[in-house]
């Protein structure tokens, strides 16, 4: 896992969000966007902040965990 920083800046355009993060409040999810390096995760609050960015057989690994659950 690699943390970024703002001005590791991925496409304003690349970034989404999962379809099961309504709850009624849609403020609170984190959205993620697909980079040549792997997959990057922000705070949907906080779009302007830090990013998280995963390699993709770790993104792969975190999902096929969390689906389990």
């Amino acid at each position: 896992m690699i943390r970024r920083t703002s001005a590791q800046d991925v496409s304003e355009s690349a970034w989404f969000k999962s379809s099961y993060s309504s709850n009624g409040n849609e403020g609170d999810c984190v959205e993620v966007a697909i980079d040549p390096g792997g997959i990057c995760v922000r705070d949907s609050k906080n779009a302007q902040g830090a990013r998280l960015a995963f390699t993709s057989a770790a993104w792969t690994g975190f999902v096929s965990y969390a689906a389990e659950r």
